[in-house]
């Protein structure tokens, strides 16, 4: 199995296509005393790959997705209506997969910034590259702050791992936190004149990258598990958790974990490390894997570099940067899916406050803006048009003319939307000019009436639709900065004040419980040989494992030397290698590597605990989405897939992981995962979420 890649040097870049007339630009290397310069050297260097694209969209209307070059440099490309994002790996130390995940995570970030602005490339284009070259290069410190954030915390955090929150397993302190968050924190807020018409929606308390305690208010809709992984990440990269750093007393190591050499098996020699065989068996089927042989990644200098060296201490420039400390008191306009009664809303405007209690632990405050309504109704305009836009280039005017009342209904909301915003300090005379025109051609009785000619603007309604969103809930606002009206400095220091005295007590066992949130030797007895497992709820989006924190300073389970970092990169290849099979529609995997088996299993379940009869997955293709639940849900669309052959009945989806000495026999193995998974299944149903 493939040793676990290290973070190296690399670039990430996005560009927009405006009729082929790309734009591009590096978000992670750029100087600062001369940024016009270098977005010309950074314009030349791709216009090949730029220009070759483009070429075969317009000719084939297909494009390549990745490809290597003669000096092993990996390009990973992906267009996403008509913006492109290119990933570039030079050091080897991250694969296809690796860059593509990164894609679809930066763009998942883009959005939760940028909301529905994202929805018009004129509109994103200016947000994501403003004339100001100071704003320019504030914001794209932050877009690769938060990129090198996720790389280190898919690194290092089981959790980002398999793409999932962790919780602290301390049922009594959570409950009381739970209702502590709801009865007074919460409460005190939203009943308090310094709010600003501002509300509490979610609180929640973080300690490192887990959740000690989550409260949503009953007006707020279900906050997705994809929207809570890249709220840690953003928390995180305001207030990084230097675990490696952090000092560990020698009473706290021996008070909360078991020694060195307890339950420790002994490393394989040196001469079966290279030459390991697997057996697979998948749902009855059965296919050879091939081997990978490890390889231990050494911290020499990375083969990636520019050919031009003005962009090379460009890179190297930008790492000596460093952004000015984040003020708590300022929210961060954020952008989160909303279910409601009367549908689901993406990007629905909120204020994210962090506050920070102590060094690791952080309170997160989710509000509601008080014009947010006026987001719904953006969005259920630019849905309509993207419908009527759809049927139009298919051909379908018929069946658009058909629709006269959803139409009408469409054209007398959008009048009396109109006629609001007219009250208030947003410019809308560009969008009242454009739907004027608009209903002269589809409602007059000599226009052309709903035809072709009507897609062009379908598309610049959708635009001004996105800007009238902008003018409302992004031009005030700065990333990472604060907007106008916010809960006041005096009520959030209150809060924090109140969260501190609640937890004072408790913060010293909570950073360390982080690191010890649960340990095997409560489970070696029970189940011998078991090395390491991970167990994930995708239905609630939560996982349980034992640590695997390795640091210099900190022991583990499994020691602190060699083997200890072996069996981390062992997990995260298993993890790596399950999503493989996955995606090929196998839901069971075992796999034998020298003195370890390893086995994933992903199976389905009703509300009481049965188990649900086996059904094929679904197979994706290979440019397919990358498997998780930060960037693209996978597992909720699988749970829908999977609900179709059970209506009326819930559906919940479970995967476990596990690591056991290759010399237990094979059938004690799998009886084992069969007891953990009904062992873990309780504790697994602690409302939290």
């Amino acid at each position: 199995m493939e040793h676990h890649r290290k973070r190296g040097r690399r670039a990430e870049n996005w560009g927009y296509d405006e009729r082929f007339r790309w734009r591009i630009w590096l978000s992670v290397s750029f100087h600062p005393s001369q940024p016009p310069a270098f977005e010309d050297s950074i314009n030349t260097l791709f216009a090949p790959i730029i220009i070759s694209c483009s070429t075969m969209v317009d000719r084939l209307g297909d494009s390549y997705t990745s490809f290597s070059t003669e000096n092993n440099h990996t390009y990973v490309l992906h267009q996403f209506e008509e913006c492109l994002y290119i990933a570039v790996n030079g050091d080897q130390e991250e694969g296809e997969e690796d860059l593509k995940r990164k894609i679809y995570v930066m763009k998942k970030m883009i959005e939760v910034q940028f909301g529905m602005v994202t929805l018009s490339s004129t509109l994103i284009r200016k947000e994501l590259r403003p004339q100001d070259t100071e704003q320019r290069t504030n914001l794209w410190k932050y877009l690769q702050s938060l990129l090198e954030t996720y790389s280190r915390l898919r690194e290092q955090d089981q959790s980002f791992l398999v793409e999932a929150v962790e919780r602290l397993i301390h049922p009594t302190l959570c409950e009381q936190c739970i209702e502590f968050l709801e009865r007074r924190l919460v409460q005190q807020i939203n009943s308090s004149v310094e709010r600003a018409g501002e509300e509490v929606l979610h609180a929640f308390i973080l300690v490192h990258t887990k959740l000690l305690a989550f409260y949503s208010s009953r007006n707020a809709s279900t906050l997705t598990s994809s929207d809570l992984l890249a709220l840690i990440v953003m928390v995180q990269n305001m207030y990084p958790s230097n675990i490696d750093l952090e000092d560990t007393a020698p009473e706290d190591v021996e008070n909360t974990s078991a020694p060195d050499i307890f339950y420790t098996p002994e490393p394989s020699p040196t001469n079966r490390d290279s030459g390991t065989d697997r057996d697979s068996v998948n749902s009855g089927r059965h296919e050879e894997s091939r081997h990978e042989e490890s390889s231990h990644v050494g911290s020499g200098t990375p083969v990636f570099q520019f050919l031009d060296p003005d962009i090379q201490m460009a890179e190297d420039s930008l790492r000596t940067l460093e952004a000015p400390p984040p003020d708590p008191s300022n929210p961060s306009r954020v952008f989160l899916e909303v279910t409601l009664k009367e549908g689901c809303y993406p990007m629905m405007p909120h204020s994210m406050y962090c506050l920070p209690l102590w060094p690791g632990i952080t309170l997160v405050l989710l509000t509601k803006i008080p014009n947010s309504n006026l987001a719904m109704s953006v969005y259920v305009f630019l849905e309509a048009f993207a419908k009527l836009e759809k049927r139009l280039s298919e051909g379908l005017e018929g069946s658009a003319a058909r629709s006269q009342t959803s139409i009408q209904d469409l054209r007398n909301k959008l009048d009396k939307f109109i006629r609001a915003l007219g009250t208030s300090d947003i410019q809308t005379s560009q969008l009242q000019s454009v739907w004027t025109e608009f209903k002269s051609r589809a409602f007059t009785r000599g226009g052309p009436g709903f035809s072709r000619d009507l897609v062009p603007w379908c598309r610049t309604m959708k635009s001004q639709l996105c800007g009238v969103y902008r003018q409302c809930f992004i031009t005030e606002n700065t990333v990472g900065g604060g907007s106008p009206q916010r809960l006041s400095p005096s009520l959030q220091d209150r809060a924090l004040t109140m969260v501190q005295e609640k937890l004072m007590d408790w913060k010293d066992f909570l950073l360390v419980k982080s690191k010890r949130n649960i340990t095997m030797v409560s489970y070696l007895e029970e189940f011998p040989g078991l090395i390491h497992f991970i167990y994930v709820d995708r239905t609630a989006g939560q996982m349980i494992a034992p640590s695997l924190n390795i640091t210099d300073r900190a022991t583990s389970e499994l020691g602190k030397g060699p083997l200890a970092h072996f069996i981390k990169g062992k997990v995260w290849d298993l993890v790596n290698t399950s999503r493989i099979y996955l995606q090929k529609g196998y839901s069971t995997v075992t796999l034998r590597d020298g003195d370890y088996f390893f086995c994933y299993f992903l199976w389905f379940e009703n509300e009481t605990g049965y188990k649900l009869e086996v059904k094929d997955l679904p197979i994706l293709p290979n440019d397919s989405a990358p498997i998780g639940m930060l960037a693209w849900d996978y597992y909720r669309k699988l749970l829908r897939y999977y609900s179709k052959s059970h209506q009326g009945e819930v559906v919940k989806c479970y995967e476990l992981l596990t690591v056991h000495l290759g010399v237990i026999p094979t059938e004690y193995i799998l009886q084992h995962c069969s007891q953990l998974a009904r062992k873990l299944w309780e504790p697994s149903r602690i409302p939290l979420l």
